[in-house]
């Protein structure tokens, strides 16, 4: 019996985080979107990294991953398809989910990054768009590790 109830008890604090964590869930994937178009398409590698961060970030590890992969998807759909209405509806996402909360606005931040970096060095395109999500989110792009990625020694790709 005591079993059932801590089996019971772990599912019920697994839904609870999933419910808590939702909204941040669609931020997250409204940013990668936003950081993985900004050179016009999605590549592979943008997609591999998105499906490490859902896997390891504690935040976003109690979704089914492909759950992530979806909001993702349509995120980038939207973008692709209607470039300024699309990017609208992912900054209106992002800023209703952290706008009141500094610490997600860094992580989301620091997930940009981790999703556009490859090579030691990320094209102009994602430099601005990752630079001008801080920016909407009232924090410094240095503070959210931009800064960093200048002082790898690599020049940012070009487009």
């Amino acid at each position: 019996m005591s079993e059932f109830v801590h089996t019971l008890s772990h599912l019920y604090r697994t839904q609870l985080e999933r419910y808590r964590n939702r909204g941040f869930l669609r931020a997250a994937m409204a940013a990668c979107a936003l950081v993985s178009m900004a050179s016009g398409s999605v590549s592979f590698r943008k997609r591999v990294r998105v499906d490490s961060l859902l896997e390891t970030l504690d935040a976003l590890r109690v979704f089914d991953p492909h759950e992530g992969v979806e909001m993702f998807d349509e995120f980038a759909y939207a973008i692709k398809a209607d470039p300024e209405a699309g990017r609208r509806q992912a900054l209106d996402v992002i800023w209703k989910e952290v706008a009141d909360d500094p610490e997600k606005a860094r992580l989301l931040g620091r997930i940009c990054l981790a999703v556009s970096e490859r090579d030691g060095g990320m094209s102009e395109a994602e430099v601005r768009e990752v630079a001008s999500l801080c920016q909407a989110l009232g924090l410094d792009p240095l503070s959210c590790g931009l800064g960093e990625i200048g002082n790898t020694g690599t020049a940012p790709r070009e487009d």
